[in-house]
């Protein structure tokens, strides 16, 4: 029990570019991007030079990309959900000129206070850091979640899967569900803004017994 025991972080407040996205980042989990718009690969070099994250957001309303001009209006911004997950860069890579391929690792979640649209299209928003929900040990209802966290990690492939792997503490088994099951984008972001990893996998052991998975 005792090597399920998390530091509880203060809340900070941070001044962030934020990344909208039609996808959910988890705690603890990997996001690849491909990042080809001139103002998220300037965000990803200042983020890399000054070893700084970035926060991902999940669109709500919108698109993902600028219009043709490649000067996004301020009535042309998406809408995207108050809490978010901060991302860190991993590794970088820009295999031709005008694409960077970027691989990110989920940090902390945050909620956003407030946001205002740079003139380039970019969100800069003010944003609180949440507390890491308790940290609980998986229960042996739920050890047939855990097994099935470890299947589906083998058909990903273990570069496309976060380590080290923690089957006995149930936020990090939830979250691993969370962001591989073939959820709705609205119920993923749900099973982000919970803060109790008992009520999440019951969700997500009650929506793979209702399609057969469990």
């Amino acid at each position: 029990m005792l090597g399920l025991q998390r530091p509880t972080p203060q809340r900070r407040a941070l001044r962030l570019p934020l990344f909208p996205l039609k996808t959910v980042l988890f705690p603890g989990g990997l996001l690849p991007l491909k990042v080809f718009e001139q103002r998220y690969i300037a965000m990803v070099k200042t983020c890399v030079r000054d070893a700084q994250p970035f926060g991902v957001v999940l669109i709500t309303r919108g698109d993902e990309v600028a219009s043709a001009s490649g000067e996004p209006a301020a009535s042309e911004a998406p809408e995207f959900a108050s809490i978010g997950t901060l991302a860190t860069i991993g590794d970088w890579d820009m295999p031709q000129p005008g694409i960077l391929h970027v691989r990110t690792n989920g940090g902390p979640r945050f909620q956003v206070k407030s946001h205002a649209l740079q003139g380039d299209g970019l969100v800069v928003g003010e944003v609180t850091t949440l507390p890491d929900e308790p940290a609980v040990a998986l229960a042996e209802a739920y050890r047939p979640l855990s097994q099935l966290v470890e299947l589906l990690a083998e058909r990903v492939g273990p570069q496309h899967f976060p380590d080290p792997r923690r089957h006995d503490d149930a936020s990090w088994v939830g979250y691993r569900l969370a962001e591989l099951l073939p959820l709705p984008l609205s119920i993923k972001q749900s099973m982000l803004e919970i803060n109790d990893a008992a009520v999440r996998l019951s969700v997500l052991r009650k929506f793979l017994a209702q399609h057969g998975l469990l």
